[in-house]
């Protein structure tokens, strides 16, 4: 969508790109492991699989590309600019080292595969290879000060920015929670057998997806202001989540092990305590997260309930007019207001 409906801004192009070559290093993992691994090298084309599964270089590559160009496809600051030349350079040197490397694996027919069809040449054990190994050693380094850095460069682009710009970059943030959020719990859960370890897939997916989606949306300015809503919401549903989940694990030792009361009454009334505490404590938790991370919200429930208050007490019709007008002016910020009256007749 970036792409096509924003086609210089180079940001589309490099999200891209780095699908386009990670599923097709994923692919091209298969076949090798099928050819090179099981079946000695006798499947048909083989060697151009070999080629494609290096996609993982470009694939990294642009991915901290990505990161860097957020969201216009320029630097964040111009004394970042250096920094992405210097990435590039060394990001090509490191691809071009990859391809270079599996060229001479294919013609001199060394093209033994571990078990993610990555050639054994690449993983550096090969005395043959130690100049790729001395890019590579400082390619990634410059990598992690690449996103750091741009990472730096979006935070004070944070602290001076406003309106539109700071929705943006909490979309950012935003996305790149969900790939930690993600990361953790699939490398938590992966070793889980069943559910568990469906649900972690699952979550490492969902976290790689919101990536991206994050940074559309960013790029779109397409209802920007609802971030400040998603991130309070998602805040106090995960903190409710984990209090309520403790209450109930905390009510159900108490009643096993400490006033010994049988299973089958213990994890029902536990149940039902919990889901009592629902509503309250999801109220006092969300007042607290509007407070910090939806002040807008929470300043138009302030000022809705200061007017309330005032109205109790109000009995001249033109102050309570003037007063109406006040409150949805701080609450809503609309355009224009205007009160409509039905005359006494």
């Amino acid at each position: 969508m970036v792409a096509w409906r924003k086609p210089g801004n180079a940001l589309g192009w490099v999200m891209l790109g780095a699908a386009a070559f990670g599923a097709l290093s994923e692919d091209a993992s298969f076949y090798t492991v099928a050819d090179y691994g099981l079946r000695h090298g006798d499947l048909p084309l083989g060697w151009v699989a070999l080629l494609a599964q290096p996609g993982w270089a470009p694939a990294i590559v642009l991915f901290g590309l990505a990161v860097l160009l957020f969201p216009d496809g320029q630097p964040p600051s111009s004394r970042l600019r250096w920094l992405v030349w210097a990435y590039a350079v060394v990001a090509t040197l490191w691809i071009a080292g990859t391809v270079e490397l599996t060229v001479g694996a294919i013609v001199s027919h060394h093209t033994q595969v571990d078990s993610g069809g990555n050639l054994l040449v690449l993983s550096g054990a090969d005395p043959a290879t130690r100049w790729w190994n001395l890019v590579q050693d400082i390619f990634f380094p410059l990598l992690l000060t690449g996103w750091l850095g741009s990472l730096a460069g979006q935070v004070f682009s944070y602290r001076r920015s406003s309106g539109d710009r700071r929705q943006q970059l909490k979309w950012l943030a935003g996305g790149v929670a969900a790939v930690l959020v993600g990361v953790v719990l699939n490398r938590t859960l992966s070793e889980a057998h069943g559910i568990v370890g469906i649900a972690g897939s699952v979550a490492g997916a969902a976290g790689l997806l919101a990536f991206p989606v994050c940074m559309g949306v960013a790029i779109f300015r397409y209802r920007l202001f609802e971030i400040d809503r998603l991130i309070s919401r998602t805040l106090a549903y995960a903190l409710v989540t984990g209090l309520l989940v403790g209450v109930y694990a905390g009510l159900v030792l108490l009643a096993t092990h400490v006033v010994s009361i049988n299973g089958p009454v213990a994890v029902p009334g536990s149940t039902l305590a919990a889901a009592a505490l629902f509503n309250p404590l999801r109220r006092r938790v969300q007042r607290l997260v509007d407070r910090r991370f939806n002040r807008a919200r929470y300043d138009a429930d302030q000022t809705v309930a200061a007017f309330a208050v005032r109205l109790k007490d109000a009995v001249d019709l033109d102050s309570v007019r003037y007063d109406l007008v006040i409150a949805v002016q701080q609450a809503l910020e609309p355009a224009h207001v205007s009160v409509w009256m039905q005359p006494p007749d």
